[in-house]
């Protein structure tokens, strides 16, 4: 990759690229990469350094990598409840993150200052300027460079959703295994007709896929029609406040889950139940959006008819969520023994936190969208769920089906 440094204040060479690379445009204009942002007039805030940028960029996505998983952890546990229509808990959470992707993605309000400089204000430097489409595509390109939006898309969007804990449920709905909150703790689930269970397994792939789509539309919808009343950030508020004070938060937020790791607030008082449902998730989290945003870096632009860096995040995520859901559900390691809850509880933050976060929906729906032609999207979606089906079915299956489950002992 080229060294070559953008004249964009506080911008880099390697970040244009991401956001070259990077798949949270809707509607891009082409199969290939955005067109390179020009670099701002002189009157432009003074460009930071290469590490300044990068130290901005990686605080934005640590913070809002915890606040996307506490988000998905909550919305979950607000789904998933006696008499439910739909008992997959990450399918809500799934088109949340959709939603609020294709509303960035094609709002152009909140960013439009840029870097410094209100994008209608600048001078045309050819009739070409002047054509709407062209000031569009070039405000996506600038906007993808900026720190706080890649924050938010990749950050906070990426780990709202899940593919993943969604994989996991397609599996589980094919093994007759998925949990249902209507049935009796402890009671099994009725066996059924394997034809039953592949409806199932299509079911749960529609839903997810369809509404996480219609969700990413939508989003778009609404920042179309919110135009009007979309407040924009201003860029020295961004500069000189925000970008600092998210430093100092995302690290001190990384550590304060760690700290809640090692000293439970709920020890002291009862079951040891808090570092299983959120804590050991948020200590993970950030790792996985890091694996997800330098993975993607480097490989999203490789094959621009097949994003092959989402690609290789969602299966390498989804074969660590089943080793990590094969490794709770044996007896010994994450069942039926009562000194095994620290492993489980570690084990299911590893799957909340880290697959949850390397894994991503959002994108992946983004991307399905921006392909340029059909039969691309079509492809790159159906290798990316058969080849992590595949893989769940080698992993947990040949636990299932030989020894079957058992009961977590933090579940």
């Amino acid at each position: 990759m080229s060294t070559t440094e953008e004249g964009n204040a506080y911008t880099n060479y390697s970040l244009t690229e991401a956001a070259r690379g990077n798949p949270n445009e809707l509607w891009p204009h082409s199969g290939d990469h955005a067109p390179a942002a020009p670099a701002p007039p002189a009157s432009a805030a003074q460009p930071l350094s290469k590490q300044a940028t990068h130290i901005y960029t990686v605080s934005y996505l640590i913070f809002f990598s915890l606040l996307g998983t506490l988000a998905r952890l909550g919305l979950q546990a607000l789904t998933f409840y006696t008499g439910a229509p739909v008992v997959t808990g990450v399918l809500w959470a799934n088109v949340g993150g959709s939603l609020v992707m294709g509303f960035l993605s094609e709002d152009h309000n909140l960013f439009r200052e840029e870097w410094g400089e209100t994008a209608t204000k600048e001078p045309a430097t050819g009739p070409v300027e002047n054509e709407p489409n062209i000031k569009k595509e070039r405000h996506k390109a600038v906007k993808k460079t900026i720190p706080l939006y890649i924050g938010l898309t990749t950050g906070f969007c990426g780990c709202f959703t899940s593919f993943s804990t969604f994989m996991r449920d397609v599996f589980l709905a094919l093994a007759n295994a998925l949990p249902d909150p209507s049935l009796p703790t402890g009671s099994h689930i009725a066996s059924r007709n394997g034809g039953y269970s592949f409806m199932a397994l299509v079911a749960v792939v529609l839903l997810n896929v369809s509404l996480s789509l219609s969700a990413l539309i939508f989003g778009a919808h609404l920042a179309l029609a919110l135009t009007r009343v979309t407040p924009t950030v201003p860029f020295a508020l961004t500069r000189r406040v925000l970008d600092r004070v998210v430093v100092v938060l995302a690290c001190g937020c990384w550590l304060g889950a760690v700290f809640l790791a090692i000293w439970p607030p709920d020890r002291h008082n009862g079951p040891d139940v808090w570092r299983g449902r959120a804590v050991f998730a948020l200590v993970f989290s950030p790792l996985g959006c890091l694996l997800r945003f330098y993975v993607s870096l480097h490989l999203n632009s490789r094959i621009p008819t097949f994003p092959l860096g989402t690609f290789v995040v969602n299966i390498f995520g989804t074969i660590i969520e089943g080793l990590c859901y094969d490794l709770q559900h044996v007896s010994g390691l994450g069942a039926v023994v009562p000194a095994a809850l620290t492993g489980c509880q570690v084990l299911q933050g590893v799957m909340d936190g880290f697959c949850g976060s390397t894994t991503t929906i959002s994108t992946w729906v983004s991307e399905l969208k921006g392909l340029s032609h059909r039969r691309y999207a079509y492809m790159y979606g159906s290798a990316s769920v058969l080849v992590a089906l595949g893989f769940l079915v080698i992993i947990m299956g040949s636990l299932l089906w030989t020894r079957g489950f058992d009961e977590a002992v933090c579940g």
